[in-house]
């Protein structure tokens, strides 16, 4: 029985020894995978240990972005922690991008701390391209081509229509850059400004003969508070003449005065015509009276005679009276120029 005790006891030690050699296998290879930034970390100044690397990788951190963003940042002369690093890379920023921004601030004498880069890169700004303009100001179209719209078109006071397109040079504010306003509210605001500019000139040849009053009123608005960019200046690159708008209205306004004023005298020539058919009527009826009346009269006269209030030559007298009325109204209607047929 003792032998196969010891053959089983030496088939343990050997699963233990290659237990052993592949543990230690594992442990070289993880620490080989980060003896080059190690290295690297220990002869740039910005010494890492092997432990933090490791830990590192079981927090899912990307080490070589910490290390090569540290190693900048010392080199540059900034002072940020590698706990700061990896809190802003596991919140999703970008930590080199922050850091070449902060070292650009830098070299340019611009304050930024790495909390407030921290802070815009978070936001969804572009830290570095919003120190460059800083840095390097840039030149914004209004209007913008890409909206769709060529010039910012308004009317002077004499109703002549002015389309002008500007150019605005920006630089980025740092501090605004958090809660700040876009180029599309600098657009929008420098539009308004023109227009209103505009509105207020008494005649276009003034405002085409001195552009700059549209500039200085628009920078004295304080257009750019409260926004991400601070406006250095506001050239206008070009100014037409568009179409006499005011001449239009009026000619709208005197079209709309005509029609109303024909329907006013189409009115008054109804009612007029209406008026006169209700004369007629009225002339109608008054015949009718008269003609009824008048056949009152034979009854009257046979009336009178049977009475003995009136004689027969009264009558006769009467008939005779009536003749001679009819053959002088005869006479004196003038004729109709047409000869009756002899009988």
């Amino acid at each position: 029985m003792l032998i196969p005790l010891a053959v089983d006891s030496s088939q343990m030690w050997i699963i233990i020894g290659i237990v052993v050699l592949l543990a230690l296998l594992v442990l070289f290879v993880s620490v080989f995978q980060f003896l080059g930034l190690y290295i690297r970390a220990m002869t740039s100044g910005a010494k890492v240990s092997m432990r933090e690397l490791i830990g590192m990788r079981l927090r899912k951190v990307n080490a070589m972005a910490i290390v090569n963003a540290r190693i900048q940042a010392l080199r540059a002369g900034l002072q940020v922690t590698q706990a700061e690093m990896e809190s802003h890379l596991l919140a999703g920023g970008d930590v080199q991008r922050v850091v070449n921004a902060m070292i650009a601030a830098n070299k340019a004498n611009i304050e930024l701390p790495w909390k407030i880069a921290t802070a815009i890169d978070l936001a969804g700004r572009d830290i570095l391209d919003a120190v460059q303009t800083s840095v390097n100001p840039k030149v914004i179209d209004v209007p913008n081509p890409k909206l769709g719209r060529a010039t910012i078109d308004a009317v002077a006071q004499d109703g002549i229509q002015l389309k002008v397109r500007a150019r605005v040079t920006v630089r980025t504010n740092i501090k605004g850059l958090v809660g700040g306003a876009t180029e599309e509210t600098i657009i929008a605001r420098v539009g308004e400004g023109i227009v209103t500019a505009i509105g207020s000139a008494k005649d276009y040849k003034d405002v085409l003969e001195n552009p700059d009053h549209i500039s200085k009123a628009v920078l004295a608005k304080g257009l750019d508070s409260n926004t991400a960019f601070e406006i250095l200046s506001i050239d206008i690159a070009d100014i037409d003449v568009g179409e006499n708008i005011g001449a239009k209205l009026a000619a709208a306004r005197a079209e709309s005065d005509t029609r109303r004023f024909q329907a006013e005298a189409e009115q008054r020539r109804a009612m007029a015509v209406a008026h006169e058919r209700e004369n007629v009527a009225k002339q109608a009826d008054n015949r009718a009276a008269v003609i009824l009346a008048e056949a009152d009269i034979p009854k009257a006269i046979a009336e009178a005679l049977r009475s003995g209030n009136f004689g027969v030559l009264d009558y006769y007298r009467l008939k005779n009276i009536q003749a001679d009325t009819t053959m002088r109204e005869s006479i004196a209607k003038p004729g109709d120029g047409k000869e009756k047929p002899s009988a």
